[in-house]
């Protein structure tokens, strides 16, 4: 979904001193295909003796619930240890715990496009926490979303291509030692 390339998805979770189980999707990706892939992941953890798994999701229920139901009778449960938690406060928290990260999706509708690419700031997280009060006072399920990762070192990344496709804005993001994609 946020069109990270592979290898720095491979750096940040040697970062984060976590394996990576790459599952490879075709683009497009019919749902069933999405579920027959899943569910060979989830066989191969169940083999490798993986009784949880957790899930970054702060407030989607039906997010949630489709986690939760593709997990039925898997032997594996479902963890959401971000589930509920205040986006401003969880966002404050990183950013003085001495994260960096970039945003890479952007939701035009949510965010302006301009912000795809960008670092994630003390002003990024308080325009985010106000659209997302908006959003509330408004009473629609809000869309902006932090993410978590705690790395062991920096994963040095600088900003490529910004291009819109699918009603989202993605930033390429690579390795100053890689070459952009084509």
């Amino acid at each position: 979904m946020h069109g990270v390339r592979a290898e720095l998805l491979e750096a940040q979770a040697a970062a984060a001193g976590v394996p990576l189980w790459r599952v490879d999707l075709p683009w497009p990706c019919p749902n069933a295909e999405y579920e027959a892939r899943m569910r060979a992941l989830i066989e191969r953890a169940r083999a490798a003796g993986i009784t949880h798994m957790a899930f970054g999701d702060l407030f989607l229920e039906d997010v949630r619930a489709y986690r939760e139901r593709q997990l039925t009778g898997t032997g594996i449960a479902p963890l959401f240890p971000l589930w509920g938690l205040d986006t401003a406060q969880l966002a404050r928290d990183m950013l003085a715990g001495g994260l960096r990260a970039m945003l890479t999706c952007v939701d035009p509708k949510q965010l302006p496009a301009r912000f795809a690419g960008r670092a994630f700031r003390r002003a990024a997280a308080r325009r985010v926490a106000a659209r997302r009060r908006s959003l509330r006072r408004a009473r629609r399920i809000p869309q902006l979303l932090p993410c978590r990762p705690m790395f062991r070192q920096p994963v040095p990344v600088t900003p490529g291509e910004v291009v819109e496709r699918d009603g989202f804005v993605f930033a390429d993001l690579h390795a100053p030692h890689a070459a952009p994609a084509p």
